[in-house]
């Protein structure tokens, strides 16, 4: 059989643990007996990160803005145990904030939905797209810890030199301590707001926002202040004629909305609240496993990864040569929209349907009662009794169906 043929490459960004092993049996297993696959590659392996002093985390962002298109796998980010385990030289960034930064967009993350697959929260019938700014906030912080006697300034200077401003964050005269400063800038917030509004109106889909500008009166506010803008200039009339709405509320808000909601809703966050209700989103529809995710960037990059990390305590097992049986789902579905915009953007009708394909062979596997196991639980369908699966079974059974 002819291998589908692919124009231009996938950046792919291979990552760690758990997720790397099941990385390369969906390429052996799914991609490669069909496709011609044309990538990038670029190891964003922890080893290879330190190896480089994490350029080859900058490298492989690079490459997706020169190719538009690319694939992450899950990776991790070291913590002090983790810099002791792996004997690094620091205590390195998140490859996943170094690229949205370079790449400066929104993810947008929503759950891959499969019948039998029962909601923790059983009124969400519909869909809730959780769309996370990819920029700033504490994944581009500064800090510090303090001693005793230290006071801690924010200081912003003009373009002369000269003090702006002057703030005291913290006397620490009563004892040791830690400070942090954090940063966004308004042309990244616009990039932002144009995304959600442009992905709520092409889903067709009302939009909410939320910050907490009633405590955060400059920094949140400016989010609330931009957002607003944008609206009124440019979406208004955009919104009333799709039929759906925007509304700004605060973030506690939000929380007690979304879960009364019945879904159906594209939910934009700033990046720390995002990164954290993206997981419960997640999770209350099933499983971290089940939840699709792409940063896309003002001027037309796509990056296409798993929701979520590296399956660590897996791995573990995996090492010691016992049977794992890991959700790959949504590392399946980071190659799939990353071949089905590769074939959309260079007119490859073929690649876009074989990826289409694989998704929906992907969700009738678990919908005819095979699954990992992880999904068992959740797992309601009159006369089908759940099939666990391990983790290389699971995408062999995908394969049959393909």
């Amino acid at each position: 059989m002819a291998k589908i043929a692919m124009k231009n490459p996938v950046v792919e960004m291979d990552g760690d643990e758990m997720t790397r092993v099941l990385w390369q049996w969906i390429k052996e297993d799914l991609i490669c007996p069909y496709v011609d696959l044309k990538t990038e590659y670029y190891d964003l392996g922890l080893v290879n990160r330190d190896k480089t002093d994490d350029q080859v985390t900058v490298q492989a962002a690079e490459a997706n803005k020169k190719y538009k298109v690319g694939v992450k796998c899950a990776t991790i980010t070291p913590n002090a145990q983790r810099v002791e385990e792996y004997n690094l030289k620091q205590m390195w960034k998140s490859p996943n904030g170094t690229i949205r930064r370079i790449l400066d967009g929104t993810v947008f993350r929503a759950p891959i939905l499969a019948k039998g697959i029962t909601p923790y929260i059983p009124g969400w019938t519909k869909p809730i797209v959780l769309a996370r700014h990819a920029y700033g906030d504490v994944y581009a912080g500064v800090e510090t810890r303090t001693a005793q006697g230290d006071k801690a300034y924010l200081v912003v200077e003009g373009a002369d030199g000269s003090v702006k401003e002057k703030l005291l964050v913290q006397d620490f005269s009563k004892g040791d301590g830690i400070v942090q400063a954090v940063h966004n800038m308004d042309a990244s917030i616009a990039s932002f707001a144009r995304s959600c509004f442009n992905y709520a109106l092409d889903v067709k889909m009302p939009l909410w926002f939320a910050t907490k500008d009633t405590i955060s009166k400059k920094y949140d506010h400016r989010f609330k202040d931009i957002f607003a803008e944008i609206f009124e200039a440019e979406y208004k009339d955009k919104f009333a004629a799709a039929g759906i709405e925007y509304m700004y509320t605060l973030i506690d808000d939000a929380v007690a909305r979304v879960v009364r909601s019945s879904g159906g809703i594209v939910w934009a966050c700033k990046n720390y609240d995002g990164d954290v209700m993206s997981d419960m989103v997640a999770t209350a529809y099933g499983s971290l496993g089940l939840m699709s995710s792409v940063l896309v960037s003002p001027d037309g990059n796509y990056e296409f990864e798993a929701a979520h990390g590296t399956v660590t305590r897996h791995y573990y097992k995996h090492r010691r040569g016992e049977e794992t049986s890991t959700n790959s789902v949504a590392t399946i579905f980071a190659w799939t929209g990353a071949l089905a915009k590769r074939g959309e953007l260079d007119g490859t009708p073929e690649l876009v349907a074989f990826a289409k394909k694989l998704e929906q062979a992907t969700v009738s596997t678990i919908e005819a009662g095979e699954m990992t196991g992880d999904l068992i639980p959740l797992f309601h369908v009159e006369g089908i009794t759940p099939k666990k699966l391990n983790s290389r079974e699971f995408l062999r059974a995908v394969a049959s169906r393909l």
